[in-house]
């Protein structure tokens, strides 16, 4: 398969990602607690519409609905045996989108986390957590996902297992985790961290970076924390819209199109290549990404006074990396690895 992605890297100073996927199918009707992977089939016009309303709102990339598409979440609806399936479905109607566009779309397999807790914490084994990776890369692949998509991982061990099963697939992939934690990811990974085990990786992502969080102001800081290591790697910053407020029964982010073009342009400036949105990002958001960043010329890299002035505080006084901060959580894999 050619690999469509590190193409555009290299013709292009940043690409424009997608939005949001939950945010836009629940004002489709989407209802809460279903699975938005079984509208793949039950309703692909949507799902086509979704994937258009980010292309024709300007993304180069968009993420196919199959967040939640791996067997272990799936089971949550007695869909266990259907995640190669679903994912196959959720990567052919993005094929066919992309390939409508008249321009180059890089149709990206969403790729989730599990659901379950890795040993040693939890029970999810190495091995089953890979298998159930892979199963659901194989129907992406088979789809025709350009590449693969592993967002939102707090874990550094469901991260390595991922990387091993798209190896397994034969698949370039990128991979983003949620820094939402002081800093930190939920399982104590900081961005050094983070930067560090990816450089650690085998099978090694053409990009990484950060999606979702608290907020844009920490997920740009994030983004500087990996610039701070010196990776060569594209990175990636999927923040989003504002902050969620429950208004009418509903969740609603408070980020203007307005507030979320100046965020494109200071992830550009943290050193952000691929630079999208997550929850709450609507097609007026990108299409105002993507104004801001063709109109405005690329700038020094922010202070942190600089993006709280423009995006708002942080929603912690450090980025976990300080010297006083909480040590993160020792895996057998992190206690073998401080041994060596």
């Amino acid at each position: 398969m050619t690999n469509a992605l590190s193409r555009m890297l290299v013709d292009r100073e940043w690409i424009l990602a997608d939005g949001a996927t939950g945010t836009n199918l629940f004002n489709m009707g989407l209802m809460s607690g279903d699975a938005p992977e079984l509208w793949n089939e039950q309703h692909p016009e949507k799902i086509k519409a979704l994937y258009k309303s980010a292309v024709d709102a300007g993304s180069d990339l968009f993420l196919t609905n199959s967040f939640g598409g791996n067997a272990s979440r799936l089971k949550l609806h007695d869909a266990q045996d259907r995640a190669h399936q679903l994912s196959r479905i959720a990567a052919e109607i993005g094929r066919e989108v992309a390939d409508a566009a008249g321009r180059p779309i890089i149709v990206a397999g969403s790729v989730g986390p599990t659901g379950d807790i890795m040993e040693p914490v939890g029970t999810l084994s190495h091995r089953d957590a890979v298998e159930i990776f892979h199963e659901q890369a194989e129907g992406l692949k088979a789809g025709g996902a350009d590449v693969l998509w592993l967002e939102t991982i707090s874990a550094e061990e469901e991260y390595r297992a991922a990387a091993e099963a798209f190896a397994l697939a034969d698949m370039p992939w990128v991979g983003t985790m949620s820094f939402d934690t002081a800093g930190r990811t939920m399982m104590g990974l900081t961005s050094a961290a983070m930067a560090e085990m990816v450089d650690s990786l085998d099978h090694a992502p053409l990009g990484f970076g950060a999606n979702c969080g608290t907020g844009a102001s920490d997920l740009l800081r994030t983004v500087l924390g990996f610039g701070a290591q010196g990776t060569t790697k594209p990175i990636v910053a999927k923040g989003n819209a504002g902050i969620p407020k429950y208004v009418d029964g509903h969740i609603h982010y408070d980020g203007t199109p307005e507030l979320m073009g100046h965020y494109a342009c200071l992830a550009r400036d943290c050193g952000a290549t691929i630079i999208g949105g997550c929850c709450g990002t609507m097609p007026e958001h990108l299409s105002a990404m993507r104004r801001a960043l063709e109109e405005t010329p690329k700038s020094t890299v922010p202070s942190l006074d600089v993006i709280v002035a423009a995006m708002g505080q942080f929603s912690s006084a450090g980025d976990g990396t300080e010297e006083n901060a909480p040590k993160a959580r020792q895996t057998r894999r992190s206690k073998r690895a401080s041994a060596t």
